[in-house]
């Protein structure tokens, strides 16, 4: 860490020193599960914001693969792309475009996760997108926006668009592109991106099989989501928590069990 990135280290609150470590975490989680791109695609969380000042966030330095991210090393970025601190890393622009446009126009999105995974790519190329045929898919049913392929995603005029294709849903198809979730913190925000990849990758393997697709009915389908336990804040922490447990990302003894994960995952 260079004299800079210590210096700036040392003006950051309680509050965004954990956001910083809790985001960290989670690029390595991300890695753990294998749902990295090279060294592209992005997770940002909004910032605690005084009155006085302009909304930031913060986002994994270009260039860095998500197993070399770090607390020190995010960014923090403000809507306009200016970095807070000028020691800081690059930021990609296409990161910057679609993550600062809804970070702007959505106050509950304190998190947004943008993913290439093989099963959400794929299913971002289907005419039909994600059929809300299957156990995990039936959860997102109303839920999940659709957003027209207009080139690599660098250019500042697709942002109104990219907003109005996500309107006020948590879910959105970038089609032939890949998958976008946005959330009030991170683990519900993980939880929900989880459900999505599982919902794109049992479609694939339905599809895959010999026969036609069972459709559910859609009055069941109604009633789906708010049956949903693992999608609340309580359910998706816990999630969060044992999947950061089983990856080998936390440490000290398990609160319930007692058992210590401070060793690395086998």
């Amino acid at each position: 860490m260079s004299a800079e990135v210590m210096a700036a280290a040392l003006t950051w609150t309680q509050e965004e020193a954990r956001l910083r470590e809790e985001l960290a975490a989670c690029y390595r989680l991300f890695d753990w599960l294998g749902w990295t791109e090279l060294i592209f695609n992005h997770i940002t969380l909004r910032l605690p914001q005084a009155a006085d000042e302009a909304a930031s966030y913060l986002i994994n330095p270009f260039g860095l693969h998500y197993a070399e991210v770090t607390a020190n090393n995010l960014v923090a970025i403000d809507l306009a792309g200016q970095r807070r601190d000028a020691d800081a890393g690059d930021v990609n622009r296409a990161g910057f475009v679609i993550h600062s446009a809804i970070h702007a126009a959505r106050p509950d999105a304190h998190c947004i996760m943008h993913v290439h995974t093989t099963a959400g790519c794929a299913v971002s190329c289907k005419e039909q997108g994600l059929r809300h045929d299957n156990f995990y898919s039936a959860m997102l049913v109303d839920d999940v926006g659709y957003h027209d392929y207009q080139g690599v995603t660098t250019r500042s005029e697709e942002q109104p668009h990219l907003v109005a294709s996500l309107g006020q849903r948590n879910h959105l198809v970038l089609r032939h592109h890949g998958l976008l979730v946005v959330g009030p913190d991170l683990p519900t925000t993980f939880m929900r991106l989880w459900v999505m990849q599982r919902a794109c990758e049992v479609q694939l393997a339905a599809d895959a099989g010999a026969g036609p697709n069972r459709e559910i009915p859609r009055e069941v389908l109604q009633g789906v989501p708010a049956s949903r336990v693992t999608t609340d804040a309580s359910g998706a922490r816990k999630v969060y928590e044992a999947m950061l447990r089983r990856a080998g990302l936390t440490t000290g003894p398990h609160p319930h069990t007692g058992l210590s994960t401070s060793s690395p995952p086998r």
